[in-house]
């Protein structure tokens, strides 16, 4: 293990107001939402699809890094150039996703544990091999009626945290990704309970796994109201929460916290967190970063239709969310920002 390797790959994660595009959607996940909208399910649409991410002109000025999946990672564009190359080429770090997912955990109903550490150390050498410099684990919490468990809590955190330990002995900085759901009718004041309940039990297990907490980074959920909770805080008020929520839990030696979106649409994902470092950049220890999926693709995935006719506007789409995001890092982004990114800057990359 090279430490400073490591703690260098965690830093420039968050450098430079950046953020990091995951495209790791497993098969089945990607394969539904082209359903949705007419597209082929097989793996040479899913090539195409993630070709028109990796080559969006100016990917690099706002993504530091991209999280692959297994089938992508092996895979090339059209001209025989792998995915990793284009991807270093433009500036930007790979990355891996190497859970398997969450299943059912046995006498929990409702609750659910990550699978995958089985022959992890293995794979994680093979993946440094293939061109990996960091990986990422997700871990499932529900909010509802008498869950989260202790029990829960505790197997998840103690597997991200195995996790997390065994990346850095393969040379890969680990994001440690505790999400907790949107889904359901609790109070913003129930999940900024849960969440730090949680961040306070990954952080004792990371510390107990002896991992190295400066070559990491943290993928957490915004604190929020369940979709169904009746009363939905404002843009300011969710910023303060999770704000004094993270500062509660999560140590000063971590360099990056990126958020994932959890199904929020672009512009509010991009609404938060730039409230967030407007309200509170000058007194974070850590850099407050992005980690989105679909509040970053879903508008170019719909544009893009699997018709290659559409790659140019899809591509400009998606690199208009990049751009918004990195705004929102610095705390300039606004609603009128949208329009001006995408009519001043998208299009210089496309003449």
């Amino acid at each position: 293990m090279n430490t400073q390797d490591i703690i260098d790959t965690a830093k420039a994660l968050v450098a430079d107001d950046k953020g990091l595009l995951a495209m790791d959607e497993s098969n089945p996940t990607c394969n539904k939402r082209f359903a949705a909208l007419g597209i082929p399910q097989n793996e040479e649409a899913r090539r195409a699809y993630r070709e028109m991410i990796v080559d969006t002109p100016g990917l690099g000025e706002s993504i530091s890094g991209v999280i692959l999946f297994d089938e992508t990672i092996l895979q090339q564009k059209k001209d025989g150039t792998p995915f990793v190359k284009a991807l270093n080429d433009a500036g930007i770090i790979p990355g891996i996703k190497v859970d398997l997912g969450a299943k059912e955990m046995a006498g929990h109903p409702g609750e659910k544990i990550t699978e995958g550490l089985d022959g992890l150390r293995d794979r994680l050498t093979e993946y440094f091999k293939m061109g990996a410099r960091f990986a990422k684990w997700r871990a499932v919490i529900v909010i509802g009626e008498g869950i989260p468990s202790r029990g829960c809590i505790d197997a998840n955190a103690h597997a991200l945290a195995r996790y997390a330990s065994l990346c850095q002995e393969a040379g890969l900085a680990p994001i440690v990704e505790p999400e907790v759901l949107m889904d359901g009718v609790h109070t913003l004041e129930q999940c900024c309970e849960v969440t730090e309940n949680v961040l306070r039990t990954v952080f004792n297990q990371l510390y107990l796994q002896r991992v190295i907490l400066e070559g990491i980074i943290l993928k957490p959920n915004m604190v929020l109201p369940g979709l169904s909770c009746p009363e939905q805080e404002s843009v300011d008020e969710i910023a303060d929460a999770t704000v004094n929520c993270l500062m509660q839990a999560v140590p000063a030696a971590v360099p990056g916290i990126a958020f994932l979106s959890g199904g929020q649409s672009g512009e509010l994902a991009s609404t938060r967190l730039n409230a967030m470092n407007v309200r509170f950049k000058s007194r974070m220890p850590w850099a407050l970063a992005f980690s989105f999926a679909r509040a970053i693709q879903q508008p170019a995935l719909e544009i893009w239709q699997g018709k290659e006719i559409n790659v140019p506007k899809a591509q400009q789409a998606l690199y208009h969310r990049t751009k918004c995001n990195q705004a929102a890092r610095r705390g300039e982004y606004n609603t009128g920002l949208e329009k001006h990114i995408y009519d001043n800057t998208v299009y210089k990359h496309h003449k």
